[in-house]
């Protein structure tokens, strides 16, 4: 009975106490009254076609974006579509290209504002064989970054350069692609190995430069930073009869366990992928892809997991519809066949080969041997 008694005594107590406290006082007195103030989401846009596929706005900024899947499935194209509109928006594109398959004419091509410059011979004042492209956007390359760790100390240096007041923009980094390179370590032994290289992407980017965007959404913070980055997929096989095989992430899971949101283009075990050709006059020109693509993963309040196809062009993404498909032919078969061409006279095929789930690897896909998370 007197436990009763200690403990409705208690009870009084401590009701009494909150009625008189003042969370927002105590929050003042603790300097936490200022630490949940976030800047409004805001977005870079997608295009029309991607948005309607995905049904999400575009890229949130401030946060952590992956694309991930196979081969030649679209991902480039998004990341190029990303970079030229943040740089109509005044947000500066950083390049991180470690893949080394970029393409500076592609890019123009889908409406990236650069500025090719010839080399000029200074003997003959010919042109030379070198470009430089100029604009407003970073580039940086494996003529420099050779190391996870070289990538990681790239991003840190630009992002105190901006704390610094030495890079007065919004910064939309552009890495192409997580899981291309290798660690320190890695090159140092002479052995690429996957375990090194997902531990180095854990320590370098999960433990710190990933955490630097969110908080880059804060009030104090005078700029909004945002990572847009694809990465390398593979395939574990089916471990089991019963089992189906596994996508994989290249460099382990640290950032797909950071990203806000997750794409993904094509299929596990193929492309997922339709080559779309049309013929004319015995000529037979590939112009378009349609792909799959689905959001894998979606943190917050941003949308719903979507999953669904749209149509890949040299010019960028155009909805998954006979009635787009007809207009892009309207715009550029002329260019395909160096004639004016009639869109009713040519032949369009497609090769679904790769459209759907194989029962078997396809040869174009890497299959992990080692588990790495």
């Amino acid at each position: 009975m007197a436990k009763t008694k200690s403990q409705s005594l208690t009870q009084v107590v401590s009701e009494s106490l909150k009625k008189s406290f003042d969370i927002e006082a105590f929050k003042k007195s603790k300097y936490l009254d200022q630490s949940s103030n976030f800047k409004k989401q805001r977005w870079i846009p997608f295009s029309p076609a991607i948005r309607e596929a995905l049904s999400i706005p575009g890229v949130p900024m401030g946060h952590l974006f992956m694309a991930r899947g196979g081969s030649d499935t679209g991902k480039t194209t998004l990341l190029i579509e990303i970079a030229t509109t943040a740089q109509k928006m005044g947000i500066l594109p950083v390049f991180i290209i470690t893949e080394m398959k970029w393409d500076f004419a592609h890019a123009k091509k889908m409406g990236f504002d650069c500025e090719a410059i010839n080399s000029v011979d200074p003997e003959t004042g010919e042109a030379g064989g070198l470009v430089n492209y100029k604009g407003f956007f970073l580039y940086v390359d494996r003529g420099s970054l050779n190391t996870i760790e070289d990538v990681s100390g790239f991003m840190a240096d630009i992002l105190n350069e901006q704390k610094e007041g030495k890079l007065p923009y919004d910064l939309l980094f552009l890495w192409d692609s997580v899981g291309s390179i290798p660690c320190d370590m890695s090159v140092k032994q002479g052995n690429n190995n996957p375990m090194w290289n997902a531990g180095a992407m854990a320590t370098q980017f999960g433990n710190f430069i990933n955490q630097q965007f969110p908080l880059s959404r804060k009030q104090n913070y005078p700029y909004t930073n945002t990572f847009f980055f694809i990465n390398k997929t593979g395939v574990q096989p089916a471990l089991t009869p019963m089992s189906q095989p596994k996508m994989t992430n290249k460099g382990g899971n640290a950032m797909y366990w950071d990203s806000t949101i997750v794409t993904t283009f094509g299929n596990i075990t193929n492309s997922g992928t339709s080559k779309i050709s049309v013929q004319h006059k015995g000529r037979k020109v590939e112009f378009a892809k349609r792909t799959k693509i689905a959001i894998d993963k979606i943190h917050a309040d941003y949308g719903i997991a979507t999953t669904s196809t749209v149509i890949v062009t040299p010019h960028g993404f155009i909805p998954d519809t006979p009635e787009a498909i007809k207009e892009y032919k309207k715009a550029y078969a002329h260019e395909w066949f160096s004639e004016a061409v009639d869109v009713a006279d040519l032949i369009q095929t497609e090769d679904n080969s790769e459209w759907e789930e194989s029962s078997k690897l396809s040869p174009i896909v890497d299959v992990e041997t080692e588990g790495v998370e």
